[in-house]
């Protein structure tokens, strides 16, 4: 299966540069797209970082999620397609089709330039965001793939983002997806190596406790992965036959409280995490908060909330086998710190 040319979509992206780096370790030739050809050597910077000189296997393409143009091109002669684009950034927009309207169109876009294009299937990178808001599985029982977050729910921007851009990936395969394959992953939070200072809204978390910039934590609980095993999953379920039509969750053992990623941080770093904070906040200071700050209301729904998805699926299915939530979470800190995003003692 190697040598076969694959299309990654958002290629300057924390994710998009964990999947190509698999790619391209896996022998797999690899066209990215950027918004800007100014982002080529941000993309070729993160490889390095990554200990991969791409050379001639890697090629560019530049195309937008909310523009037609460049898509057939950025197809074209491809045999695979990673759809990993998607906006999510560390802010509150201020309506939710800044989110919505580029993630449900740009999936959309993919897919038609990859049906046109003969591509033989999609892997979409959705979210867990799509399975586990709005309601909770009876009897305490952990998310499958066969939840759904209900989208008029009280929900994020964000999580009714991919929810609905999942949605109509599905929809538009069943109605005029000829020939076109598809198959979905779901992370849960994308921790792991970052390859330099444009990294995820997950990392940047990681980097915000690092950095005593959160003195009090609130009561939530949210899975943890590591994107080089999202990126395998993703080739995983690009090549194996039997994941055709699937969705897989990708998640490292059970959910984790913040509280734990912040006592995680300081037993695996050491001095290094020394500004972390471990105190808990009481959910009526978060929700007075959460009055005022947009991103902190965003929060209020899930306090205490105690939630919990499997990997079961992607292992038997897949034989994916996920590294530790511990060696995530320690290699997004060890990463941050050598690329001086921490601070340091004066």
């Amino acid at each position: 299966m190697s040598g076969e040319l694959v299309l990654v979509t958002g290629g300057s992206g924390f994710l998009g540069a964990h999947c190509i780096l698999e790619l391209l370790k896996a022998g797999h030739r690899v066209r990215t797209t950027v918004r800007s050809a100014r982002r080529q050597a941000d993309v070729l910077a993160m490889l390095k970082a990554g200990g991969v000189e791409p050379g001639d296997r890697l090629s560019f393409a530049i195309a937008d999620l909310m523009s037609d143009a460049g898509w057939p091109l950025a197809a074209a002669g491809c045999d695979y397609v990673l759809h990993v684009a998607s906006p999510f950034p560390p802010g509150v927009p201020k309506h939710e089709d800044e989110l919505i309207v580029p993630a449900r169109e740009g999936a959309l876009r993919v897919l038609r330039a990859a049906r046109e294009a003969g591509v033989r299937r999609v892997v979409l990178t959705s979210s867990f965001a799509a399975v586990g808001y709005g309601k909770m599985p009876p009897d305490g029982r952990p998310f499958t793939e066969e939840s759904w977050t209900d989208p008029m729910g009280r929900v994020s921007a964000y999580v009714k983002s991919k929810t609905l851009a999942e949605r109509a990936a599905w929809d538009f395969i069943a109605a005029e997806g000829g020939g076109l394959e598809l198959a979905a992953v779901n992370p849960v939070g994308i921790f792991g190596p970052v390859l330099g200072s444009d990294h995820s809204t997950s990392t940047e978390f990681v980097q915000r406790m690092m950095n005593g910039a959160m003195p009090g934590l609130p009561r939530l609980s949210f899975g943890v992965v590591d994107a080089r095993d999202v990126a395998d999953l993703h080739v995983r379920a690009m090549t194996d036959p039997v994941a055709s039509g699937e969705r897989f969750l990708a998640v490292a053992g059970d959910f984790m409280t913040v509280r734990e990623i912040a006592q995680t941080l300081r037993k695996r770093l050491g001095n290094a995490a020394k500004r972390v904070s471990t105190r808990e906040l009481p959910d009526w200071l978060v929700r007075m908060v959460g009055l005022f700050n947009p991103e902190v209301a965003q929060l209020v729904p899930e306090l205490g909330k105690v939630k919990n998805a499997t990997d079961a699926k992607a292992v038997r299915m897949l034989g994916w086998k996920p590294r530790s939530r511990e060696d995530a979470l320690a290699a997004t800190g060890e990463s941050l710190i050598r690329h001086g995003l921490i601070k340091t003692s004066k």
